[in-house]
């Protein structure tokens, strides 16, 4: 599952783009016009973006370039009526990861942005932020509001793999193989302790809790503002 936003302003593309994509299990985020769209991608954590060139207010190269400025490496698909080969270089350099013409089956676009999912994760950040919580990789800090964290290196990893997908389910199967790199789930409470010392050390002044239990499938950090 993703989290992937869609800014289109053609209410029936976006309709037929929105099913087939909640249909392969993932879920999408919709924004009609390019400020809205750029303001959903600036405050909101996506796996990808699919964006139409041609967007009211503000067209979608100039809200990728903008992304971009500011620092935001979330993969994005362009979508647009305009296929030639200079319009597809022009939306590749103004920050697009892959550009796919108007009129496409819906099974490429699908197949497009499951090659973008699979692209590695970019590490190049090294201070992330989800509402009041903040990390420094580099130093191996962090904070919670004006509280400092005192996190030992595998809280550390493993609050970073949190924070790099706020709001979506992690499986235990994931944890063990992104943070222990085991390539099996062994049978043990090793995530549960973990994770319990670490919600300690996030609520130690009665916070409202950021990390929650997905009953049967994993967890979740929830952010709280």
């Amino acid at each position: 599952m993703a989290r992937l936003l869609l800014i289109e302003d053609d209410a029936e593309t976006a309709r037929e783009v929105h099913g087939d994509l909640c249909g392969r299990g993932h879920v999408i985020g919709w924004a009609s016009t390019g400020p809205e769209g750029a303001a959903c991608a600036r405050d909101e954590a996506w796996d990808a973006i699919i964006l139409d060139r041609m967007l009211p207010g503000l067209d979608g190269l100039s809200v990728l370039q903008d992304l971009r400025r500011a620092g935001n490496r979330t993969p994005a698909l362009v979508l647009s009526t305009l296929g030639d080969v200079d319009e597809r270089i022009r939306g590749l350099r103004a920050g697009g990861d892959d550009y796919l013409a108007k009129p496409f089956v819906l099974a490429e676009l699908a197949a497009r942005i499951e090659a973008l999912l699979r692209r590695p994760v970019d590490t190049r950040e090294t201070i992330l932020r989800v509402g009041s919580l903040e990390i420094d990789l580099i130093g191996g800090t962090g904070r919670r509001g004006a509280r400092d964290l005192d996190l030992l290196p595998r809280e550390l990893k493993l609050l970073e793999y949190l924070m790099r997908r706020p709001g979506q389910v992690v499986t235990r199967t994931l944890l063990f193989e992104e943070v222990w790199n085991y390539r099996f789930t062994p049978k043990s409470n090793l995530i549960d302790v973990h994770l319990g010392r670490l919600r300690r050390k996030l609520e130690a002044e009665g916070e409202p809790s950021l990390i929650h239990n997905v009953r049967g499938i994993g967890f979740t950090l929830a952010p709280d503002d």
